[in-house]
């Protein structure tokens, strides 16, 4: 029963967001979604989450194997979206026909004392192979990317979207809200809030101190001593390590990805289907930060994506000690992605 009420619970959650979008006609818009790795650690919640989500009419379930299996299992959930499984290479093209958004999990986690550059040159070539079928089978879709080094997998895209000619900054996403619903629970846990009231804007990048999450501008405002903001800071930036040790190395953040992917999905349908004021947080193109051409902070989405990158706003003394540390290592990040395309060619 308990099961039971938590889908029920997305349902109606997903449902109500629905109603909610405003300048849409009565009838739902169809919507195409991918997820590319979907036999994986996130791809299976993932796409079940994806299935739940009414804004959903048409599910690609696709992988290297196992995924005729998955989409199987998915297809048989009493909700509306069409549910087919693809994989292998031969079949990533069908995968990806006429799809509107793709989310892109695919790649190996990571293991104990692995750090996110260390998956590197395993991840840089998934992405940089899917990102080339993108560009060939559904160059106008969305693309939110999950494989793990967000900092460079994004750059790695753009730079085989510019090769192919297909490149528009506004419909390439480094999903980030991971950050944000870390730092919402952490904050709510630790100040005795009810954490649906809590939102938590994360700047910066994905990965340790590239994540900056602004308590200063968190909603309710909270008072935090020096000592809980370093806490709730560290803790947000060591997420994944945190799991990855508490699963004692045999797996990393799955399910919480999933549900973060989830939302941020869900965020760019409404944004497509012309819902009005969807504000998330990821990281994209931008030119917040001098010298920093991608980097995470609040985005307006709409029918074309990304229709304004917002500013910081004011940051506190802690913050911008932050902001400062974490730009070199950023920079560092993005300067391998792009290399990883351009001197592999």
């Amino acid at each position: 029963m308990a099961a039971r009420s938590v889908a029920v619970g997305l349902l109606k959650r997903a449902l109500s967001s629905q109603q909610q979008v405003r300048g849409m006609s009565s009838a739902t818009p169809k919507r195409k979604v991918a997820v590319l790795g979907a036999a994986g650690g996130i791809g299976q919640p993932l796409g079940l989450l994806m299935k739940l989500n009414p804004l959903v009419t048409d599910l690609s379930l696709y992988d290297i194997a196992g995924t005729p299996g998955v989409a199987c299992d998915i297809s048989h959930i009493n909700t509306g979206a069409n549910v087919e499984g693809f994989a292998g290479e031969e079949d990533l093209a069908k995968a990806l026909k006429g799809c509107d958004l793709v989310i892109i999990p695919a790649g190996v986690p990571r293991k104990p004392g692995m750090t996110r550059d260390d998956l590197f040159n395993i991840n840089a070539g998934i992405v940089r192979s899917l990102a080339s079928a993108i560009a060939e089978h559904c160059p106008g879709a969305l693309v939110n990317m999950i494989s793990n080094p967000v900092n460079s997998t994004v750059p790695i895209a753009a730079e085989v979207f510019k090769q192919k000619g297909t490149y528009d900054p506004k419909r390439l996403f480094g999903v980030t809200t991971l950050d944000v619903v870390r730092a919402r629970t952490f904050l709510a846990h630790r100040k005795g809030l009810n954490v649906r009231d809590v939102d938590v804007p994360v700047v910066g990048g994905h990965a340790g101190i590239t994540i900056l999450p602004l308590f200063s501008q968190a909603t309710p405002k909270v008072d935090l001593s020096d000592e809980e903001l370093d806490a709730l800071t560290k803790r947000t930036q060591d997420g994944g390590t945190e799991v990855v040790q508490a699963k004692a190395g045999k797996g990393s953040a799955t399910l919480s990805m999933a549900y973060a992917g989830a939302l941020f999905a869900e965020s760019c349908v409404k944004g497509m289907n012309g819902a009005q004021d969807i504000v998330e947080c990821s990281y994209v193109a931008s030119s917040v930060v001098p010298g920093l051409p991608y980097f995470s902070s609040k985005v307006r989405l709409g029918p074309n994506g990304v229709e304004e990158v917002l500013g910081l706003g004011k940051l506190s003394d802690y913050e911008q000690k932050g902001l400062d540390s974490l730009k070199s290592e950023l920079m560092s990040s993005i300067e391998k992605g792009v290399n990883f395309v351009n001197v592999k060619t």
